[in-house]
């Protein structure tokens, strides 16, 4: 009887011993499982993590295209700077009251002058926009100045030292009722070159502007080359 059950205890402790194996292989293997798909959700990470890396660099190309475009943008603004083309900045400006072709009765002619200043070759074009100033800070006085549609308006170009001018045209105060006009002396001129949105201040004091804005003293030709106003 003792014979018989050794083997069986063996046997049993055989199979026990296989199971174990058994599960052991299993659990490395589940193990291994899960390890490959943490490896893989790891290396999805970075994947995604490149995406943004991506489109991080996506940025590159499109700093390219403004390098090329900043490189397009300079070459044209060279070309401009280079050529007679730039249109006179304001701080290369300076303004004048030169005297013109007489006047018609109840008004005055008078030119007034730009003269560029800067250093650079720049151009101006059309009607200057004008208005009387006073109370020594640039107050405007009444209306400003009608531009006059009709008068020639070509482009000037002008060098270093050289000047355009644009006839200005200055009513009588004295032409319009006290109570309309409300006269007044001015400063000067408050001048803003064509297309531009800053002005110049041109020192007058020989004439009488109007508070009134009903009262429209002032009517402006186009700039055109000194020498070449008509009036």
């Amino acid at each position: 009887m003792h014979r018989s059950r050794r083997p069986l205890v063996t046997g049993l402790l055989a199979l026990a011993a296989a199971g174990a194996l058994a599960g052991c292989s299993s659990g490395g293997s589940t193990g291994g499982t899960p390890t490959a798909t943490a490896t893989t959700t790891v290396t999805a990470a970075p994947s995604a993590g490149g995406s943004p890396t991506g489109g991080s660099s996506a940025p590159s190309p499109s700093q390219g295209s403004a390098t090329n475009g900043g490189d397009g943008a300079s070459g044209g603004s060279g070309t401009s700077g280079g050529s007679a083309s730039g249109r006179c900045a304001t701080g290369d400006l300076t303004g004048s009251i030169a005297p013109g072709g007489g006047g018609a009765a109840g008004s005055v002619d008078v030119h007034l002058v730009l003269t560029n200043t800067g250093s650079t070759t720049c151009t101006l074009q059309g009607w200057p926009g004008v208005s009387f100033v006073g109370g020594g800070n640039g107050t405007q006085i009444g209306a400003a100045a009608t531009q006059e549609q009709g008068s020639p308006h070509p482009t000037v170009t002008l060098a270093s030292g050289q000047a355009a001018v644009a006839p200005l045209k200055i009513g009588q105060a004295g032409n319009y009722d006290v109570a309309d006009c409300g006269q007044t002396s001015p400063d000067g001129f408050r001048v803003y070159p064509p297309g531009s949105k800053q002005s110049l201040f041109v020192k007058e004091t020989a004439y009488t502007a109007c508070r009134g804005s009903g009262a429209t003293l002032l009517s402006v030709q186009a700039l055109v080359p000194e020498g070449q106003a008509t009036s």
